[in-house]
């Protein structure tokens, strides 16, 4: 379980203060998918690199498992079972796929089971495995690579940053199915993805809106989505996207 108490975060902008995130509370229960979405700019990310442990609160507490675990690390927080999939996928000159795929399960994967999660994210395996990961490959490549090492991280919590960012039509449909999968195998496991994408929303347990930095609404896929699908200006220019 997830715990989220009374957190802020400010930015200096120019001399001045800005508030990013202010007095937000929430909790993301074992075996939720949460998606947390609103306007550009209401601090979504930004939220989900504080609890990923990239950035610091100014104030406020983070709860993993009924731990504090606001003062951590990265790294402390993925030994814990936090994991976290950026916007924009980090290259890895001089690394091959089968060994990226090895440092995030944490183990001697076999490359039967990693071809295995690279299929599952739509690559076929023989094309992949022995690649570099580097500028050689397509946004969209490298955003299921990525997506294939989380699925090998097999993580307690795991955190998608606008997984939808740079990827082809085909890519996401596969998205959507691989979410699909993980909800119905997650058990104890979570997962909270930020997205302005309908078709993510709609396979969502819980959607938490954020604008300006709070937290706006937080309900049921039921209670929240209709709302937002018939009107956007609910959230201030929130623009909830559709892909066929």
């Amino acid at each position: 379980m997830l715990q989220i108490k009374d957190l802020s975060f400010q930015v200096n902008n120019s001399g001045q203060d800005k508030e990013i995130i202010r007095n937000v509370n929430l909790t993301v229960d074992d075996g939720q998918l949460v998606v947390i979405t609103g306007p550009n700019g209401g601090g979504k990310s930004t939220l989900a690199r504080l609890i990923a442990g990239i950035e610091k609160p100014d104030f406020g507490m983070i709860l993993f498992n009924g731990e504090d675990i606001t003062g951590w690390s990265v790294t402390e927080r993925a030994k814990a079972g936090v994991a976290f999939a950026f916007q924009q996928p980090v290259k890895f000159k001089g690394i091959q796929v089968l060994d990226l795929m090895r440092l995030a399960a944490g183990k001697d994967l076999t490359v039967a089971a990693a071809c295995e999660y690279l299929s599952r994210v739509g690559l076929c395996a023989r094309d992949y495995i022995d690649r570099e990961v580097n500028a050689s490959l397509s946004g969209g490549e490298l955003k299921r690579i990525e997506i294939a090492t989380v699925l090998a991280r097999n993580a307690l919590l795991t955190i998608f940053d606008e997984p939808e960012a740079g990827i082809d039509l085909w890519s996401f449909q596969n998205l959507i199915q691989v979410f699909k999968g993980m909800r119905e195998t997650m058990s104890h496991r979570s997962l909270i993805i930020i997205s302005h994408q309908e078709r993510i929303l709609n396979i969502a347990d819980e959607i938490i809106v954020l604008k300006e930095g709070t937290l706006f609404a937080q309900g049921s896929r039921d209670e929240i989505l209709p709302g937002l699908i018939g009107t956007a200006s609910a959230v201030s220019d929130c623009r909830f996207q559709q892909i066929d």
